[in-house]
């Protein structure tokens, strides 16, 4: 069982499924992410991982659709509709088109997700991590955002919660997190088959996903977390911190709203060893894997850049073998 956000976790699926090919592989989605625009649903991190493991992905940016084209959203900008700075492409639409109807209907995102899936055929059970609506929002000062400031604080500051796809993609996550919350993720239920998954599980890892706002979110819904740490089975996650900087994305910034430091070692600490058994970094970080071990977590300095897909499926290797050893 593999916990996914977005691209890192989706390129780190592809690599287990080339290293693993007969393996039954079952993904707990990311549902933090997802976002209303132009009165449709959209998953990001669900569609990544469909897009990308079905075959439909743009490799170049690692989301969205190949091939792709943007009339709508040129259309909508003409009618001065917005937001400008969220891209869906017309291809795309059609998928959040469909999942919107879908759920209009009455159906959960659960089934409409397993619905979506079958015409992608991504080779994995692709499950949302809850069906109930959680959305992740960052606190950022008013000062940074090119609008109107906020009533001050008590205490003189002026400060504001956006949604992540806004600190994300609109603000490049280019000023400071005071912190992330997963709005609503405190009274959601796990998804049907979430913890079926955890408990069946004969693995269970964490791939170089962002720990706060996509692995974390997940860890957020009451529920999996427990069911993690007392499932039993081997739990190892990667690094998505190599030469305390990520390898993709902008992690450093939402791991400071944490208070966590942007180290391969302190990332493994703040999953903890009451959750995680094993850890792999990169070659560069061996000089942390005693500070890992001492936490009470395995540790191993392995290759962790994804350049291409053997790559990937050798770091899934890895992971698998760190697995057995400590599953021993």
């Amino acid at each position: 069982m593999v916990l996914a956000g977005g691209i890192g976790g989706a390129r780190f699926l592809r690599g287990l499924k080339s290293a693993a090919p007969e393996a039954d592989i079952t993904v707990i989605g990311n549902t933090g992410d997802d976002i209303h625009l132009f009165g449709l649903k959209v998953c990001p991190d669900l569609d990544t991982v469909m897009y990308t493991l079905g075959g439909g992905i743009n490799e170049e940016q690692g989301w969205g659709r190949a091939g792709e084209s943007f009339a709508v959203k040129d259309e909508l900008a003409a009618y001065g509709v917005g937001p400008g700075w969220f891209g869906l492409g017309d291809r795309d639409f059609a998928t959040h088109i469909v999942r919107t109807q879908m759920m209009s209907a009455g159906y959960p995102l659960s089934a409409v997700t397993e619905a979506l899936c079958a015409r992608w055929q991504p080779g994995v059970t692709l499950l949302p991590m809850t069906d109930d609506r959680v959305e992740t929002h960052v606190l950022i000062d008013t000062a940074d955002l090119d609008e109107a400031p906020a009533p001050a604080t008590a205490g003189g500051e002026s400060r504001k919660a956006v949604h992540f796809q806004e600190y994300w993609v609109r603000l490049r996550a280019s000023v400071d997190a005071h912190a992330v919350v997963p709005v609503g993720a405190e009274s959601a239920k796990p998804g049907p088959g979430v913890l079926d998954a955890v408990t069946q599980a004969d693995v269970i890892l964490f791939p170089p996903s962002n720990p706060v706002v996509s692995v974390g979110t997940i860890l957020a819904v009451p529920g999996i977390r427990e069911a993690i740490a007392e499932a039993g089975v081997p739990v190892v996650g990667l690094s998505p911190i190599v030469g305390d900087a990520p390898v993709h994305g902008m992690a450093d910034k939402v791991l400071a709203a944490v208070g966590v430091e942007s180290t391969a070692a302190a990332v493994a600490q703040h999953y903890g060893s009451g959750l995680l058994d094993g850890w792999l970094v990169d070659t560069v970080d061996a000089g942390s894997t005693q500070a890992v071990e001492d936490a009470g977590i395995r540790c191993r300095a392995v290759p962790l850049m994804m350049t291409d897909t053997e790559a990937t499926a050798a770091m899934a290797r890895e992971a698998l073998a760190l697995a057995a050893e400590v599953g021993a």
